[in-house]
């Protein structure tokens, strides 16, 4: 079974910073495409970031610039640094690949 796990979510302050984290069991991140979404109350599934087998990374362009994804290949785990936080980064992040996700770890960025 595909099981994708997501940690590092919590609460920061505007202009903070956070590193989300995904494991994944039975799915090779190295040779598939791996991506990052996040849910935002009453709104639409977002796309946020994406890496290919190759290493070449894509992102929304709301968070180009602070956001960085990578990925470690030994240890089948990709990496989302976020950087200079807002309130509209808010919402459940969810990593993706081979079209499983996992279950979303909650950011919430407030005062």
């Amino acid at each position: 079974q595909v099981q994708l796990v997501e940690s590092g979510g919590g609460l920061v302050q505007p202009g903070g910073s956070l590193r989300l984290s995904c494991v994944a069991r039975n799915v090779a991140f190295r040779i598939n495409l791996v991506y990052w979404y996040r849910q935002i109350p009453g709104k639409e599934r977002d796309f946020v970031a994406k890496m290919y087998a190759d290493g070449e990374t894509i992102y929304a362009e709301s968070v180009k610039g602070r956001f960085t994804m990578s990925r470690d290949g030994a240890k089948n785990t990709v990496y989302l640094q976020m950087n200079s936080l807002t309130s509209d980064d808010t919402g459940v992040y969810i990593c993706g690949c081979n079209g499983f996700w996992g279950q979303g770890t909650q950011v919430t960025v407030s005062s």
